[in-house]
């Protein structure tokens, strides 16, 4: 892991694998995800946001937008679209999750969230 993303997770407060006692094992993982939700006005947003770790039940993300704790989104993968077939399977559907955390780091926002439901 760099140094970038190890003041991020130490910022966010994520500990290492083997310090962490946690019904799911996080993986450090970096994947572009769509972030969609409403703010307080009712007005929508779509944003291009990285998750840092993953797990079955929530993950750490940033994001160019501040999003208020408590605030439920729609996490979306972006996928190349492939042509149909029976042996490559349909791209992962959207994920509810609820922003239990969230700090600044610079020009990004730090989000923990949780799914509504576990993946996997």
């Amino acid at each position: 892991m760099g140094a970038r993303e190890e003041i991020v997770h130490q910022r966010l407060g994520v500990s290492s694998a083997r310090d962490e006692r946690r019904r799911f094992q996080r993986i450090r993982l970096q994947v572009p995800i769509f972030i969609r939700g409403t703010v307080a006005l009712g007005d929508q947003f779509l944003e291009l946001a990285k998750t840092l770790d993953i797990s079955a039940l929530g993950a750490s993300i940033t994001c160019p937008r501040s999003l208020a704790v408590g605030v439920v989104v729609t996490l979306t993968i972006p996928a190349p679209s492939i042509t149909s077939s029976a042996l490559v399977p349909a791209g992962m559907p959207p994920i509810q999750a609820k922003v239990k955390r969230r700090q600044e780091a610079g020009d990004v926002h730090l989000l923990g969230v949780e799914f509504l439901k576990p993946i996997g």
